[in-house]
């Protein structure tokens, strides 16, 4: 679809960015800016901003950036159209019809293609569950006390014995080799043949929160491996980015959310009445998943399995939580396994009580160490005394840090005064040890050298076109020297163009309109680098001016020189060699 610049632009202006991204990503304002971790890599520090001014976001750890439009595409998986959609919707603007592009409409069906294959896929396999040749699947969930409410309720299938079954099935209703493909559904060989993905299991349908089926697991029935097989990533299903349960458990009137390490926990949750618990998709829990909980809530209750395996999970996903702005608590299980076994020994009422009684993160780590020392060795005590005191340490919020030592120092009977003085002995440790992070070096490379040495070329080019995004009023300076076509780099080139014509027209500069001109990520990334940098230099017009002067001189230069190799006029040649002559004596003068 091909909709007006004028639409885009209304669509985007009613959108304010913070608005948008703050409902995925936890940001404190810092200056004029906003920050928060970045949801497009791991991290610890926030170096994710986002510029209310600009209407732009970037990261300066991993250069992702762009505006509005790039940050749903990037963080949904969507189309510039299905972002436009979406923000239109959201700030109430109705859409003009308008036809798709070829390449627009290729995606689209597809991803109603894949829509619709799951889709049939799901009832295909509900209804096997409910035949004959799924007796044993039905006998393994009735065993397992789900009803058939809770069987209907959450969709759940079986895959039959038959290793092209679903092929069969699929290509009745009339899809391609190539799209089952692209589900992930069936593997198409042209040795081994066609086989379906998911056979004698029985199966789960993933939902995303609008209740698409996007993806499928599958527990194996018998003693096969793997015992639980999820789908493979596709145009609909990233396994890190979404839920199972989280279509069901965002309409729950509870405060927190309880996360599970499996589907049968989850299940078992809901049919006893526990209507907010979630799960990951066979994988470990992953920061963008705890951003996606962050949408609905503030605070998440693991509730793993009691094994070793399950402390280790929570272990895991606790810093996770914190360092996406969540609450983490920890329910215990013991002496059951998992949350099915206490509801079964328990009730409802008794795992309700266990979440009113679940630790905060920080003690459950504490109360984890306790259970790795003897207490009653004095060595062995005074190391767990060290190790509480350097979790505490690594609490950065001097209130909690003063919550947590009081609580801690009660619980495991430490003197206060002595564990504050290992606390702030270790917080020095860690500060020192932050602060060095920065400046560790990695060996550099031939490829990272000719990076550098290009980063060097562009420089200046970079430079000029930030110097005028951030001060507009220097351009009746620049402007007789320098034009858009003395950007040699493409990129730049075409930036350059579009601002120099902003300028001009004396409304001011508008990055995320410069952005939008660009199709590819990558170069929105890469453009959003330039809108969003800030230079430092001289307070004096005069050194500003020198500074300018110099810059201005090396983006012409290059670009004399580039005709220069390339002309073969002679009267051009000695017009370019005079032309680099005066250069030397530039001086532009700015307030």
């Amino acid at each position: 679809m091909r909709y007006s610049q004028e639409i885009i632009e209304e669509v985007r202006e009613k959108n304010d960015i913070y608005d948008v991204i703050s409902q995925y990503v936890s940001l404190k304002k810092r200056g004029g800016t906003y920050f928060g971790l970045c949801p497009f890599h791991n991290e610890k520090s926030p170096s994710f901003s986002v510029s209310r001014d600009k209407q732009m976001y970037y990261c300066f750890g991993c250069g992702q950036g762009g505006d509005v439009y790039t940050f749903l595409r990037e963080y949904n998986r969507m189309t510039f159209v299905e972002a436009l959609q979406e923000l239109a919707r959201r700030a109430g603007v109705d859409l003009p019809e308008v036809e798709e592009s070829p390449e627009e409409k290729r995606e689209a069906d597809a991803r109603a293609v894949l829509r619709e294959m799951n889709k049939k896929t799901a009832v295909y396999f509900h209804c096997l569950l409910n035949s004959r040749r799924g007796e044993k699947a039905m006998e393994y969930l009735t065993n397992r006390g789900l009803t058939p409410e809770t069987i209907r309720r959450f969709g759940l299938g079986y895959a039959d014995i038959y290793r092209d079954d679903l092929y069969q099935y699929l290509k009745k209703e009339g899809f391609s080799d190539f799209q089952m493909k692209e589900s992930s559904l069936v593997t198409i060989d042209s040795v081994k043949g066609s086989y379906d993905h998911f056979f004698n299991r029985v199966m789960f349908p993933i939902m995303d929160v609008n209740q698409h089926v996007i993806g499928f697991g599958g527990r194996v029935m018998g003693d096969g491996e793997p015992k639980y097989l999820n789908s493979r990533e596709t145009l609909l299903f990233d396994k890190g980015r979404n839920l199972y349960g989280l279509n069901y458990a965002k309409r729950s009137r509870e405060q927190a959310i309880i996360l599970c390490e499996g589907y049968m926990d989850v299940i078992s949750l809901h049919q006893a009445g526990i209507t907010n618990a979630v799960a990951p998709l066979g994988t470990a829990f992953t920061p963008n998943q705890a951003l996606l909980l962050k949408r609905y809530t503030n605070e998440v209750i693991l509730s793993f399995d009691s094994d070793a395996a399950g402390v280790k999970a929570a272990l895991r996903a606790l810093p996770i939580l914190r360092e996406n702005g969540l609450r983490g608590r920890v329910l215990s299980m013991k002496p059951f396994k998992d949350p099915d076994e206490l509801i079964k020994a328990e009730g409802t009422d008794g795992y309700r009580k266990r979440l009113e009684q679940s630790e905060p993160g920080r003690m459950f780590e504490m109360i984890v160490l306790y259970g790795q020392y003897d207490q009653k060795d004095p060595q062995s005590r005074t190391e767990f005394i060290r190790a509480v005191a350097k979790v505490l340490a690594r609490i950065e919020e001097p209130v909690e840090r003063e919550a947590y030592l009081s609580a801690a120092a009660n619980r495991f009977m430490i003197v206060k005064k002595d564990l504050a003085s290992l606390v702030e002995q270790y917080g020095l440790g860690y500060q020192y040890e932050k602060v060095n992070e920065q400046y560790k070096k990695k060996p550099v490379t031939q490829e990272k050298k000719a990076e550098q040495k290009e980063e060097q070329q562009n420089k200046p080019q970079r430079i000029l076109l930030t110097w005028l995004t951030e001060h507009p009023e220097i351009y009746p300076a620049v402007r007789p020297y320098v034009s858009a076509d003395d950007f040699l780099t493409p990129l730049y080139h075409s930036v350059a163009i579009m601002l120099f014509d902003q300028l001009e027209q004396g409304e001011g500069v508008k990055p995320a309109r410069i952005i939008d001109q660009f199709t590819e990520v990558e170069e929105q990334k890469e453009v959003a680098s330039l809108f969003h940098a800030h230079l430092q230099y001289e307070t004096s017009p005069e050194d500003r001016g020198k500074v300018l002067s110099d810059v201005v001189r090396k983006v012409r230069m290059a670009s004399i020189e580039d005709e220069m190799n390339h002309t073969g006029d002679i009267v051009r040649w000695q017009e370019l060699l005079s032309q680099k002559s005066r250069l030397q004596k530039l001086n532009i003068r700015v307030e």
